[in-house]
């Protein structure tokens, strides 16, 4: 049964062929102590491959007899629509590099804050504290996703720097991220509620939060998070905040002053 290993590989995203070869698999498994019920299963996998095989030649032949299809004029249009979206993304990364994007810095004050803002259309503001351990944590997670996912702009910005900021956009709870979208606040990473509630939550864990937000392009499962190199017992569920002390914010942090 040494060909079990190349099916795998040749399945298509077609789901019911998926269920198919799921159920031939379990009674594989189930009939090894009969070797005509082995024999059987047998066939029956080398006419599932077969048909894939096949499906998979059949839309090749159509691409290609697509493109002998095409007159000199067709080919050179599409070949033209290819060239000018290759300059458009090229254009929108100089964009966005120019805008900032596509490195994690920090903006000196809240006035700042409306003018980055306000000129890119995804905005991830970190509000943090200097004595907050946390935040040096999520740096670390955001300084990664900014090279990542030139498409959003990723700062950082001094509570302590922003009175009328904080008090205007209710944050409580540092570190807190702000996720703008088109100059306006459209959610809130709190703490590391939604991270797993453990200081060794991975930076896709990270990237999934912010995906679920649609403030980058996110191109994994929403709907359930990454567990690779996540610890093992991570809840994401809501955890108890301390009071920073002199200052009327909350802290996930053990580490404040």
């Amino acid at each position: 049964m040494r060909f079990l290993p190349v099916l795998l590989t040749v399945q298509t995203d077609n789901t019911k062929k998926e269920r198919v070869f799921l159920k031939i698999v379990h009674l594989y498994s189930v009939s090894m102590a009969g070797s005509q019920s082995v024999d059987i299963i047998t066939k029956v996998l080398e006419n599932q491959m077969i048909q894939t095989a096949k499906a998979l030649e059949e839309q090749l032949d159509a691409e290609m007899t697509k493109l002998d299809t095409m007159d000199e004029d067709e080919l050179d249009r599409l070949k033209e629509r290819r060239l000018e979206a290759l300059k458009k993304a090229q254009q929108q990364k100089q964009d966005w590099l120019s805008k900032g994007h596509g490195e994690y810095r920090e903006i000196p004050s809240e006035k700042d804050f409306f003018q980055e803002a306000k000129e890119s259309k995804n905005v991830v503001c970190h509000f943090y504290k200097d004595s907050t351990f946390r935040c040096k944590i999520l740096d670390k997670h955001l300084a990664i996703l900014a090279k990542k996912h030139l498409e959003t702009k990723f700062i950082k910005l001094n509570v302590e720097k922003a009175p009328f900021l904080t008090e205007r956009l209710h944050i409580k709870v540092i570190p807190t991220l702000a996720l703008v979208k088109d100059g306006k606040t459209k959610d809130y990473v709190v703490g590391f509620n939604d991270l797993g509630n453990t200081d060794e939550f991975t930076t896709e864990v990270l990237e999934w939060r912010l995906g679920c937000s649609e403030i980058i392009n996110y191109s994994g499962n929403l709907m359930e998070p990454p567990t690779a190199g996540q610890k093992q017992g991570s809840k994401f569920t809501k955890v108890e905040k301390k009071t920073i002390r002199g200052r009327g914010y909350d802290s996930d942090s053990d580490d404040d002053d």
